[in-house]
């Protein structure tokens, strides 16, 4: 009996794995795996979402208008561009749903998301990447690598695993060297994190063309991975664009309760910044110390490189610290098999992972 037949593209996308959250014998392990807020969501998030329960039966508000104006209100945009999704992920999707198919190309760096290249075939285009320098998103290899058929480039900055930057010149200059017909998507997902003068998290380019898409996470800074909450900030063609493919309640009521919640909590979102400006430094220098290779990062982890053979290799030190309770996220999947990323986590969890990397490598 035949079987049907899936659309071109999709048997070639090797699943996304996301971070370890258990080990076997570990009732609580000390989970650095997924770039999680190390202070927990904001305690207003939690008791919307309880309140939010007391009336799980209705749909939610299909448009997201009330979080769509807290976000506008919050970082000085237009509600109208603002597009809600079950996370940054869907958006990622439908913006390929939308510009590429088969024949076309979506390009990215050869570091970046992996969501991107499995967005890409699951509708039928040709993931394309751009070799990095230095483990940096390089602009003129991007540029190198585009051409008519590609009709999508993202880049994630701060890229993801990286922890790494381009500036706001490099990503103008992106832009301007793009094809006129290619979306630039600017995939800011830990711009909360970065205090560089020279940064850019996409929203001016967007305020000035019509073919840049900002993307942006309450994942990370704001904690909220487990509700599913991401938005996209784009011209008004776009979004229309968007809200025509979107699920017409593609986010729950509970979600977009926390969100609001969350974003008008300013103390906390600036407390779970400080905390990271601290113990980002603080743990890649004793990381340094221990003669580790530490790829200098604007989020909220560190990519640590191991030696490629012998007994201290990135296999070896992910093991040992599975041992001790500890989760990191391995990098293999991202072409990067000598790489661990490690999460920011408290100030207890990451003098643990330094103790047993101390131990480790002695």
């Amino acid at each position: 009996m035949a079987s049907p037949t899936p659309r071109p593209g999709i048997l070639s996308i090797e699943p996304y794995v996301g971070g370890k959250s258990a080990l076997p014998g570990q009732a609580k392990p000390i989970k650095l795996s997924s770039n999680e807020g190390a202070l927990g969501p904001s305690p207003r998030a939690v008791e919307a979402v309880r309140k939010a329960a007391e009336t799980m039966q209705r749909y939610p508000e299909g448009g997201s208008t009330d979080l769509r104006a807290a976000i506008a209100k919050r970082f000085g945009l237009n509600a109208e561009r603002i597009v809600c999704g079950a996370g940054s992920d869907e958006l990622i999707a439908l913006l390929c749903r939308a510009y590429a198919g088969p024949g076309d190309e979506v390009l990215y760096s050869q570091y970046g998301f992996v969501m991107y290249p499995i967005a890409t075939h699951g509708v039928g285009a040709t993931p394309v990447a751009a070799p990095e320098t230095d483990y940096r998103t390089e602009v003129d290899a991007l540029l190198a690598k585009a051409s008519e058929r590609t009709k999508i480039c993202f880049v994630a900055n701060p890229n993801n695993p990286t922890g790494t930057y381009i500036t706001a010149g490099e990503l103008k200059r992106l832009r301007d060297g793009l094809p006129a017909h290619t979306l630039l998507v600017v995939d800011a997902a830990y711009s909360e994190y970065v205090s560089r003068n020279d940064y850019s998290n996409g929203a001016d380019l967007v305020e000035a063309r019509d073919d840049v898409v900002m993307l942006r996470t309450f994942s990370k800074i704001f904690a909220m991975g487990g509700m599913r909450l991401g938005w996209s900030y784009s011209s008004a063609p776009v979004a229309d664009v968007l809200n025509r493919l979107r699920g017409p309640f593609n986010v729950a009521a509970a979600t977009q309760a926390a969100g609001i919640a969350a974003l008008e909590d300013l103390a906390f979102a600036d407390q779970s910044r400080a905390h990271n400006d601290m113990w980002l430094p603080w743990f890649s220098e004793e990381l340094k110390k221990l003669g580790l290779e530490v790829t200098a990062s604007v989020g909220n982890f560190v990519m640590v490189g191991f030696p490629a053979a012998g007994p201290k290799t990135a296999s070896a030190a992910n093991a040992f610290l599975n041992g001790r309770a500890i989760i990191p996220r391995a990098l293999a999947n991202y072409g990067l098999p000598n790489h661990l990323r490690i999460t920011i986590g408290t100030e207890a969890e990451l003098r643990a992972v330094i103790a047993a990397l101390t131990d480790f490598l002695r």
